[in-house]
């Protein structure tokens, strides 16, 4: 029986980390469909090469800053319990990859490709591991501290803050310190459209995203005992509650719509383990009326030129997921209990404040050593050509 466990457990952890990688798939076309044509081959480019970076730095640092443990033994050693420990690596390195992917979108259009593939070296081996083995392994004491504190540990069951708010603030500084695209913000004050290049795509992105993240937040019990239907339809719930307050908010603006579930499931996350159904919906609903009006503002007002706006979706839709799950999972609003929100704030903001320094630190760096920028004339042909040397759609007359 033990041995049947272990190879249903290696199982069930490996079918999140497919979904999971699968996920990858939907951030790409989420960028390709909200950039311009001549950025589309970038877009595709850098979401698969930063996973393959990002793979042979987790397993030869990241997974030991965050866990204390590594890879470096027989072969033998690795196979046993069915190899659950390379699985479970396999399932926690998509979660750490999701980070680049998230940057990704945010510096679109005008970033170089060499100096982010470095970018994300440092990131994912160093600066995510390094608050992921705080919040999920007890680094430091740091659990314990804030237990003493408030009576409960910081909870993030799947990533709110973990992954998707460090991920989105280390982009701000990212973004900041790139700036905006050639004639985005015009001296005149009139600001450049920049419609989407192709909905389908961006919602083929959107849904290969959203079906994904059940194993995402399904598959973090790690183990088949431990798997609950509660996350799953806590999941569900987030989701149309994102989709119908951006529905209601973007006044019918597809972008939004297609955004909205992803800004639910975000912030459902940390406490979807805990919660109600009836408090799912309205933690997703809450992220997905945020997500609009901060993109909204961010790139009217403030002139944050976040292009696929990660920061509002992931960075501050996380912040509200890790606040949350110590409002809607208490028992007082039907939640299972266990959590603080003393404990939540102290935690996610930690979260903010680590990544926000990593990000103006990994950037700022880069941004002295290498430069960040393409030139305008790279900028002005696009990504696609000056990068990769082709279109995403090259017009080419046969001469038969």
């Amino acid at each position: 029986m033990e041995a049947l466990k272990q190879g249903a457990d290696a199982l069930f952890i490996l079918m999140g980390a497919v979904m999971v990688l699968a996920m990858h798939a939907g951030f790409a076309f989420l960028e390709l469909g909200t950039v311009r044509r001549k950025n589309q081959v970038n877009a595709l480019v850098k979401i698969l090469v930063d996973f393959s970076v990002s793979t042979v730095v987790y397993f030869a640092v990241g997974y030991a800053v965050a866990y204390g443990t590594g890879f470096f033994v027989g072969a033998e050693q690795l196979a046993a319990h069915n190899g659950y420990a390379l699985v479970k690596f396999f399932f926690l390195l998509t979660f750490a990859a999701a980070i680049p992917a998230i940057i990704s979108g945010g510096i679109a259009e005008r970033a170089k490709f060499c100096p982010q593939l470095i970018a994300t070296a440092i990131i994912v081996g160093l600066v995510y591991p390094f608050f992921e083995g705080i919040a999920w392994n007890g680094h430091f004491g740091v659990q314990a501290w804030i237990k003493s504190l408030t009576g409960a540990e910081f909870h993030d069951f799947a990533g709110s803050v973990v992954v998707h708010a460090v991920g989105g603030w280390i982009a701000l500084g990212a973004v900041l310190l790139l700036g905006p695209r050639s004639n985005r913000y015009r001296r005149d004050g009139a600001i450049a459209a920049t419609p989407p290049s192709s909905i389908p795509f961006l919602a083929l992105g959107a849904w290969i995203l959203t079906v994904g993240w059940f194993g995402f937040n399904v598959m973090s019990a790690q183990s088949l005992d431990k798997i609950s239907g509660l996350v799953a339809v806590n999941s569900l719930m987030a989701m149309v509650g994102g989709t119908l307050a951006a529905l209601a908010l973007g006044k019918n603006d597809p972008g939004f719509v297609h955004n909205g579930p992803l800004a639910g499931l975000v912030a459902v996350c940390a406490g979807s383990d805990l919660m109600h159904p009836l408090g799912a919906l309205v933690v997703g609903g809450v992220a997905g009326a945020l997500f609009v009006a901060m993109f909204t503002l961010t790139q009217n007002k403030w002139k944050i030129d976040d292009v696929l706006g990660v920061w509002p979706l992931h960075g501050l839709c996380g912040v509200w997921g890790g606040i949350a799950a110590g409002i809607f999972g208490t028992q007082a609003l039907g939640g299972l209990g266990g959590v603080h929100l003393g404990a939540q704030l102290i935690g996610t903001l930690m979260g903010v404040a680590w990544a926000t320094a990593g990000g103006f630190a990994v950037y700022g760096l880069l941004r002295k050593t290498m430069g960040l920028r393409l030139s305008q004339e790279q900028e002005f042909d696009g990504a696609d050509l000056s990068i990769h040397r082709i279109g995403a759609t090259p017009e080419r007359e046969a001469n038969w």
